[in-house]
């Protein structure tokens, strides 16, 4: 299997154990019958989720904005028979990703904040150079 392909597959199971830990929390307080099951409704919560949950839904969501976007390259890739151009920088794509992710659980803070969008950047580069490759 082509290394951007694998890391495609990491990048899906770290978008499903994010989400996976938010509907665990959720579901323990319901069982736990602390909340009813619909006590989480779309920009109107009602109830208090905890900081470290409300960041994991973000990361889960900046994953969600993402993921599509390397999976395009990669498809693209895939049939232009071009893998491995995007191959020699996969790796290093997932690791800026995880990065922002981890950051973005620990803190909001301006100091990890700041990091988090220097994270972003370094995917953001790896696409770009990834789409120029691919166009020329």
């Amino acid at each position: 299997m082509a290394t951007s392909v694998l890391v495609l597959l990491w990048f899906c199971v770290l978008t499903l154990a994010l989400v996976a830990t938010c509907v665990g929390y959720r579901t323990a307080l319901v069982l736990g019958r602390k909340t009813p099951a619909n006590s989480w409704t779309r920009n109107a919560p009602t109830w208090q989720d905890p900081a470290w949950v409300k960041r994991c839904e973000h990361a889960h969501a900046n994953c969600l904005e993402n993921l599509p976007l390397y999976a395009a390259l990669v498809l693209a890739a895939a049939l232009s028979e071009q893998l491995a151009l995007v191959d020699g920088l996969a790796w290093i794509y997932l690791g800026f990703r995880l990065a922002q992710v981890g950051v973005h659980l620990i803190s909001t803070s301006p100091g990890f904040v700041f990091a988090r969008a220097n994270m972003l950047a370094g995917q953001w580069a790896c696409l770009i150079y990834w789409l120029i490759q691919l166009l020329s």
